[in-house]
């Protein structure tokens, strides 16, 4: 009878233990990264690493990690049947640790893609400099999913009395566009979005033509104005007489802090953030280029060779910067710049996007996309149909995209210097429509047209995006597909859900390679440790218990 009592009070404590202290779900791999890329699992699904170093750190007492460079380094596991995930629910589980200064976009964290059928998962980090004239995204943690599907475009609206989305930028959960507002009573504004197709004022104390520049540093957002020569664009002139040149502060609802007019600059170019500073640069002649100091004051610093520096990327420990004055490229390594070549015949670049680990830049008047490759030479990416400039580019959920002159056309990379073209977003009967600039925004990729001004949103497959800055240092963070929706969760907390998909109609089945710090994005630049692939959906109480891990 004893015996009896002991017994079920042992099955009656065994029963009552609550999902978050119950044991973890097996795994289909573990990669500890214990000094090699060994998988500690059932299913020995070992990597081979290319590169990647390893270490003890944090983030518990002297847990092994891998370091990654941001450049070839990474972990590739060989496809097997376990790694079929099919219509299936999967998780993902790793801990990520990421610098406080930056001189490269993050990354690529786990990618199975295949870019030929457009087939496959990934989860990366993103910091999208160059994106024409903004630094579109910062540190945006997304886990995008794919079948061969087409784009849904769906057209958000036009922001005031918008010619065109001059600047795009995401911060704090919120989507921002500056505009290039032409009537002699107007000026740009800077507007947020607020879903369907409504945009709200957010007051910017701006009497030039246009918000053209965008970026976020320490937390806060950055607004460049300019008074854009609309004859650029075969429009006519706006009759706003008011320069631009000055950069503002957002530092709350309504409320901007002045930090400085730019000396001789009547508009701003473009904006990035290298290194931890602000960088900024002129639009038009006399060429400027720029650091911010706090306050009001900016450093001028010497342009490369005396040429514009407008559209501003950072990429491989280097900021890059494209020239209106020629078809060069230009580095910037804090101190000095180096020349890095013409791309083709173009006169003029307009902007900047990593895919596959390598840089790319769009061009005028060839119309053509080019390539830096390892021996750090432009290679000919091919022509966008017959358009004439390619401007804002992008990669999103597994694909490079680009937006044109003159037709506003908007196409994918589909191979060896194969593009197609997707959509015309602005069919107005005039000489230049532009697509001008994108960002990626609650798991979709928006896109800015000249000359109707509207905003068009597109979704391929489905992406999840947590649409905040992750936070430099060590992260927990899971990835998981449930059914029809996919989560993002940081530090043990839910923080993004996509809207619903019908599995079965995205059959991630693909026979190319599990890639660790590798992907269609930029190499990782950081630190990975601890990262598991499980064959089914995790509770938020399951992936709490594993961000409580030391």
């Amino acid at each position: 009878m004893r015996l009896c009592i002991c017994i079920c009070t042992v099955l009656l404590s065994w029963c009552s233990v609550s999902p978050a202290e119950s044991k973890t779900p097996p795994v289909i791999a573990h990669w500890k990264l214990a000094g090699d890329a060994q998988d500690s699992g059932t299913h020995a699904l070992h990597g081979k690493n290319q590169g990647v170093k390893f270490e003890l750190a944090k983030p518990g007492p002297q847990q092994p990690v891998g370091v990654f460079g941001g450049k070839q380094e990474s972990i590739v596991v060989p496809h097997a049947p376990e790694l079929k995930l099919g219509t299936s629910d999967f998780s993902i589980s790793l801990w990520v640790h990421t610098a406080e200064l930056l001189d490269d976009d993050l990354g690529d964290l786990l990618s199975k893609f295949d870019p030929v059928t457009r087939t496959g998962f990934h989860l990366t980090l993103r910091t999208n400099a160059g994106a024409t004239n903004s630094l579109a995204n910062t540190r945006q943690l997304q886990f995008g999913i794919d079948r061969q599907t087409e784009p849904k475009w769906t057209d958000v609206g036009r922001p005031g009395a918008s010619v065109f989305g001059f600047a795009l930028a995401v911060h704090e959960g919120t989507l921002y566009v500056g505009t290039c507002e032409a009537q002699p009573d107007q000026a740009g504004h800077v507007y947020r979005y607020a879903g369907g197709s409504k945009w709200i004022d957010c007051k910017i104390p701006n009497q030039a033509n246009s918000v053209s520049s965008l970026a976020v540093w320490n937390g806060k957002l950055y607004a460049g104005t300019a008074k854009y020569r609309l004859k650029g664009s075969a429009l006519a002139e706006s009759e706003n007489p008011i320069l631009g040149g000055q950069i503002l502060r957002l530092d709350g609802e309504g409320k901007w802090i002045p930090c400085g007019q730019l000396p001789e600059a009547e508009g701003i170019g473009g904006m990035t953030v290298y290194k931890g500073r602000l960088y900024a640069s002129s639009l038009y002649k006399p060429a400027g280029f720029y650091r911010y100091e706090g306050d009001t004051k900016w450093t001028s610093l010497a342009p490369p060779d005396g040429k514009r520096t407008v559209s501003l990327g950072v990429f491989n420990g280097y900021l890059w910067a494209t020239s209106y004055d020629n078809g060069n490229i230009y580095r910037f390594d804090g101190e000095t710049w180096k020349d890095m070549g013409l791309t083709g015949e173009s006169t003029q670049n307009y902007s900047f996007a990593d895919y596959q680990g390598h840089l790319y830049v769009g061009t005028w008047p060839s119309g053509k996309v080019y390539r830096l490759n390892s021996q750090d030479k432009w290679e000919d990416m091919g022509r966008l149909g017959m358009e004439l400039e390619v401007m804002g580019m992008v990669t999103h959920n597994g694909k490079l995209y680009a937006g044109t002159l003159p037709l506003a056309d908007v196409f994918r990379l589909d191979g060896d210097r194969e593009w197609t073209r997707l959509k015309q977003l602005d069919p107005t009967d005039t000489k230049y429509r532009r697509v001008w600039t994108v960002a990626q925004f609650a798991g979709q990729a928006y896109w800015t047209a000249l000359p109707t001004g509207h905003i068009f949103a597109m979704e391929t497959g489905k992406c999840v995006t947590y649409d905040h800055e992750l936070p430099a240092g060590w992260r927990h963070i899971a990835a998981v597909k449930s059914g029809g929706t996919l989560k993002l969760l940081v530090d043990g907390k839910r923080v993004a859900e996509s809207t619903t998909f019908d599995p079965a109609a995205l059959d991630l089945t693909n026979e190319q390679p599990l890639r660790i710090g590798a992907g269609s994005g930029a190499n990782f630049n950081g630190r990975l440790s601890n990262i598991r692939l499980f064959g089914q959906s995790l509770t938020d109480a399951e992936v709490a218990v594993l961000a409580a891990e030391k």
